[in-house]
């Protein structure tokens, strides 16, 4: 949906904006979590709970704190968002035998199950919020996006 003009005027609002990289990173990444959430509402998660289950797939037994910075977020925050998972039984946190006051963190057997389907949803979902893009042109911002949160 284009972003809207005032009346009599032939540019958009955010015309202002336009040559900024972070604007225009944002206004894309609001189009593909719109879609993303609605296709998640269905199993009651919101894009960060997806992205958890995701990396706690791929790295079984990791710490909150090493979750936290995955996801981007501050170490608390993942205590509602894994209180979340496990009250679900998607996730377990499992206490750690060399420092008891840690936790690991592990898909349950439903986590696993769940995230099966959650990937092929948010795959589709990523594809039909990116459908003005060919597979090159999504290649090449894939591959531009990961070279600036990488550096």
């Amino acid at each position: 949906m284009p972003w809207p003009s005032l009346p009599g005027s032939p540019a958009p609002l955010d015309a202002a904006l336009d040559d900024l990289i972070g604007y225009a990173m944002r206004r894309a990444q609001l189009k593909l979590f719109q879609n993303l959430i609605g296709r998640l509402s269905a199993h009651d998660l919101r894009p960060a709970q997806f992205s958890a289950l995701a990396i706690i797939n791929q790295n079984p037994g990791l710490m909150q704190t090493d979750l936290a910075r995955a996801l981007a977020i501050e170490p608390p925050q993942v205590v509602p968002l894994l209180n979340k998972l496990e009250s679900r039984a998607l996730a377990v946190r499992v206490r750690c035998k060399p420092d008891k006051r840690s936790y690991g963190i592990f898909l349950s057997k439903a986590g696993e199950a769940l995230l099966k389907e959650l990937t092929q949803i948010a795959a589709e979902s990523d594809k039909n919020a990116t459908a003005a893009l060919d597979n090159q042109e999504r290649d090449e911002l894939l591959r531009l996006l990961k070279k600036i949160y990488r550096d």
